[in-house]
């Protein structure tokens, strides 16, 4: 029996560490996880041999655990009094809409179309990460009307195709708006659920009957994986929420901005190799 489990051991291990990285570092940003568990599920999948489905079924998997990620999250960041409920609800129907719009389109592209697409957007992002300043202001207060609609779809959209929380473009939105950046982190973490559960969804129904799919999957959402990693990242994400309100954040978002750069232009290099 230890013989059939030693060659999946490493596999396992990695998802482990991604569950815990990405967990800690969906309390600390508001950003879900999903830009460490889609890189290290696709490589993994990858060295398995679902290369074909890899990409696609890593960032599936990725919403599906963001959703108990950003509810963990969100929880504890709501007990430090950080967290803007109304933003939130008045955000999440066109973030909705924008997640379901996003991977119906990530359904029908091909592994290095996504791949493209997420090494495109997070190189966008890591250079807000790094480059951005808590002091930039494009306006006092959060938007309504269409460019509130405008704004919450495109962010679904984006997120749903790098299989990430609504934190990575929440975050930076809501600075530009006047938002402290603390309360930012806290209340984009809440956004994960209006993007995690369409996304999640929309992949089982994109991906249902694919072949080259990993076993136990639905969809294009692995749920070995997905069990796994969300035990991991539920169980830290409090603990990453609570370094939020200690830490320096802009320091801390400068490292994850150069580390998520790397990431992106590995994806890069992969889709046009």
């Amino acid at each position: 029996m230890i013989d059939a489990f030693l060659p999946y051991a490493p596999a396992l291990f990695a998802l482990i560490a991604a569950g815990a990285v990405a967990g800690i570092a969906a309390g600390l940003f508001g950003i879900g996880g999903g830009a460490i568990i889609v890189p290290v599920l696709s490589i993994l999948l990858e060295a398995l041999g679902f290369s074909e489905t890899a990409q696609h079924v890593a960032v599936a998997t990725s919403l599906a655990t963001i959703i108990l990620t950003s509810m963990r999250s969100v929880d504890a960041h709501a007990k430090e009094n950080a967290v803007d409920w109304d933003i939130i609800k008045s955000w999440s129907p066109f973030i909705v809409i924008g997640a379901l719009i996003g991977m119906s389109i990530a359904g029908v592209m091909s592994k290095d179309g996504l791949r493209l697409a997420f090494g495109l957007i997070g190189l966008l992002a890591a250079a807000q990460l790094f480059f951005g300043r808590p002091n930039w202001r494009l306006a006092e207060d959060m938007p309504t009307g269409l460019p509130r609609a405008g704004l919450g779809i495109g962010t679904g959209i984006l997120s749903a195709l790098m299989g990430i929380g609504g934190g990575t473009f929440g975050v930076t939105l809501m600075t530009l708006c006047g938002r402290p950046v603390h309360r930012a982190v806290a209340t984009a973490s809440g956004w994960g659920v209006a993007i995690g559960v369409p996304g999640a969804l929309t992949a089982v129904i994109a991906g249902w009957g694919k072949e080259g799919l990993p076993p136990l999957s639905l969809g294009y959402v692995s749920v070995p994986a997905f069990v796994l990693l969300s035990i991991f990242t539920v169980w830290l994400a409090p603990v990453g929420a609570r370094l939020a309100h200690k830490t320096d954040a802009v320091m801390l978002k400068k490292w994850f901005g150069v580390v998520l750069g790397l990431i992106a232009l590995r994806m890069l290099w992969q889709s046009v190799s």
